[in-house]
């Protein structure tokens, strides 16, 4: 058993449970809650097993683990690739152990719900986003995460949409959390312009190569940062968090211990 295999099956294991969940929930019924929690639950048990692999303490070298080549263009060649070392892996366990225990929780506090399947759906989502935010290789890869977890904090703190509170809360946080990414987009775009490449590992690289970059480099921390403060709620793109209670109970636990608040301080 190897970790370039695990990590692509404990990343796709949510995106499987949000597929059925999302497709075949409305017949799944009550089982759709167990199948969805079984998978992040089995997602948690993959995330262990690759953190014995790793050897955490000894590894100071991160792995690399290719999926498959993504963009390629203008001399230009980005993987969907995942980055694997101590801080990722620390993340991964937070996000496939609490998630798995909110889904968990969740199967008794829904069971009543007419969106009870959609819920699932959502919630297998949010931790299919993070996973790609946490171990992504290169900036895309992980502004797709990004962005993958604004949407679904979107959609469950709206979950109730029929509710106007809910339904302006959802808009709320989905609205102050894109000028947050504004600045990440701005902090992406800089780095690609003075680096050439989105790699980590290339703009590790790069920065130690060009002299110059010590102009761009606060610059490019500063959007960054005011991506970080959306996604953290800090002040001041906090005034979405109180509202955010709007949604069910356990997405304000998800949001706020294993995801979204999190992803920012990541």
């Amino acid at each position: 058993m190897e970790i370039v295999n695990l990590i692509p099956a404990l990343v796709a294991l949510p995106l499987i449970g949000f597929l059925v969940s999302g497709i075949f929930g409305k017949w799944l019924k009550g089982f759709t809650g167990i199948f969805s929690t079984g998978v992040v639950f089995l997602s948690f048990v993959l995330a262990l097993v690759s953190f014995v692999l790793f050897h955490p303490m000894e590894r100071t070298i991160p792995e690399i683990v290719t999926v498959f080549p993504w963009i390629s263009t203008g001399g230009i060649q980005v993987s969907f690739a995942y980055q694997v070392d101590q801080l990722s892996l620390y993340m991964v366990l937070i996000i496939t152990g609490i998630g798995a225990l909110i889904h968990l929780y969740s199967i008794g506090y829904m069971k009543d719900d007419p969106g009870f399947a959609r819920y699932f759906a959502y919630l297998n989502l949010f931790i299919f986003a993070m996973l790609n935010l946490v171990l992504a290789e290169n900036l895309i890869l992980l502004f797709l995460g990004w962005e993958g977890v604004g949407l679904c904090s979107y959609l469950l703190i709206g979950f109730d949409y029929h509710k106007e509170t809910a339904a302006n809360a959802g808009m709320k946080a989905f609205i102050v959390n894109r000028i947050g990414d504004l600045g990440m987009l701005f902090g992406i775009a800089l780095v690609f312009w003075y680096t050439g490449s989105v790699s980590f590992t290339e703009i590790t690289e790069s920065i130690r190569e060009i002299h110059s970059f010590r102009y761009i480099l606060p610059l490019a921390a500063v959007c960054f940062f005011i991506g970080a403060i959306g996604k953290s709620a800090q002040l001041p793109l906090h005034v979405w968090l109180p509202d955010a209670m709007a949604g069910p109970t356990p997405v304000s636990a998800l949001i706020h211990a294993a995801t979204m608040v999190t992803a920012g301080i990541f």
